[in-house]
């Protein structure tokens, strides 16, 4: 009998389980495969609607299920937590003490927020005037202290490396603009924006295309800060070249990290943790029967649902390959596609992958009906029905119309270089209050 274990039962994990339960449902049933899955919390979050939240759009009602329903029956749930891989003899081990042994392993282990990386950023005002909002906790926290905020400095600081959803600081200064501005205190509170990269995004176009919603809402961009230090007694950020940014509510993307158990299996991460895998069959470097998928890997493509969504029909494919001793296929382009709320009932669509920028056009066809790099209510209709896709299609593993594994190119147009952008700007009017649906 051969064993596939996945360490995860995050999205990326759950998605691959339902998959490979589907493909391999014969072979279970005949008890020539079996198939577990581990994770330690009984609750599944839909991480993409947390972002709602600091602004009342979502309670966690509306983002929790328990886990159990979300796998497929033929997959064994165990809740434990992972103490350690050992590559070497192809087992687990868990927290109760079992050593649990795979013939094929999927890392799935998504990443975990790492404040205590950046020295001060979890003293004494942590969760009272510096707040996160990756976490249910923080931005159920966070939701109490914008309430409170009447005037000053709101300071959105994104930490170096590699994270997950790194639109998602983005979307919350443009949905910051419009609570505050419904709130009748924005006039009396400055957004800053404050990153580690050259500009908004490291995608040139989309770069260009975010600055002027920024200059529109009128969001302060300090770019090339580096965050080496916080002071929550005097409220100040403090860079590696010596800047100094004030605020008086500063909102954190912390660094992120992988599992603790990858950093104690030799050769199986980097130094973040991140799985080394080759970014095309999802191969983990370490061994042959080691796989990893979704925001677990050191892959060169944004930590998001869709990216997990399109590298799963990949790796479905080439652990059936593995199984049967084939070549794998080198056939993951790094596709995401990500929905940037912006605020006034509005939303931008991104769609890129290892070799391609973000670009203009259409979506999933190439007549559309979604617009490519501009706001658009039609996007905003996407963001909104987002968690019923991912509930009812993207968690079983289920593909979507029109939206493949691999990037389309019909549809879309490059930009010449200098090409002016405003017309993704579109024009403003009153918005609404967020509601949920």
């Amino acid at each position: 009998m051969r064993h596939i274990l996945i360490l995860g039962a995050g999205t990326a994990g759950t998605i691959m389980a339902n998959r490979l339960a589907r493909a391999l449902r014969p072979g279970l049933a005949a008890g020539k495969v079996r198939m577990t899955i581990v994770d330690p919390s009984p609750t599944h979050v839909f991480q993409p609607g947390l972002i709602f939240i600091p602004f009342g759009g979502y309670g966690r009602e509306k983002l929790l299920r328990d886990r159990g329903p979300t796998i497929d029956r033929d997959v064994r749930l165990v809740r434990s937590a992972i103490v350690a891989m050992d590559p070497e003899t192809d087992t687990v081990t868990l927290s109760d003490g079992e050593r649990m042994p795979y013939d094929i392993c999927i890392v799935a282990t998504g990443t975990r927020l790492a404040p205590e990386a950046t020295p001060g950023l979890m003293g004494a005002a942590w969760r009272h005037s510096i707040f996160d909002f990756y976490t249910l906790e923080g931005a159920e926290a966070l939701a109490y202290g914008l309430d409170c905020l009447t005037g000053g400095r709101l300071v959105i600081n994104v930490a170096p490396g590699p994270i997950k959803a790194p639109s998602a600081p983005l979307e919350f200064a443009f949905l910051a603009d419009e609570y505050l501005t419904r709130c009748g205190v924005r006039d009396r509170v400055e957004i800053v924006y404050v990153t580690p990269l050259d500009g908004p995004s490291s995608h040139a176009t989309y770069s260009r295309s975010l600055e002027r919603l920024l200059d529109a809402k009128d969001v302060r961009v300090v770019t090339g800060f580096s965050t080496e230090r916080v002071n929550g007694a005097l409220r100040e950020i403090h860079s590696d070249d010596g800047r100094t940014e004030r605020f008086d509510l500063l909102v954190t993307v912390p660094e992120h990290r992988g599992a603790d158990f990858v950093a104690t299996a030799a050769g199986l991460g980097d130094a973040r943790n991140f799985v080394r895998t080759d970014p095309r069959t999802l191969q983990a470097d370490v061994k042959p029967n080691v796989f990893a998928i979704g925001d677990a890997t050191d892959c060169p493509t944004d930590k998001v649902a869709s990216a997990a969504q399109h590298a799963a029909r990949v790796l479905e494919r080439n652990v059936l390959h593995y199984l049967r001793g084939e070549p794998l296929e080198p056939a993951f382009d790094g596709h995401a596609n990500t929905l940037v709320e912006t605020g006034r009932d509005r939303a931008m669509l991104v769609d890129f992958n290892y070799s391609t920028s973000p670009m203009p056009g259409r979506f999933p066809f190439a007549w559309g009906p979604a617009p490519l790099l501009r706001e658009s209510v039609l996007n905003h209709i996407g963001k909104l029905a987002a968690r019923h896709w991912y509930w009812g299609r993207l968690l079983p593993g289920r593909n979507f119309l029109g939206i493949g594994e691999q990037m389309k190119r019909a549809g879309k147009r490059s930009p010449r270089e200098g090409t002016d952008l405003r017309l993704a700007v579109a024009p403003r009017r009153r918005g609404t209050q967020w509601r949920a649906w």
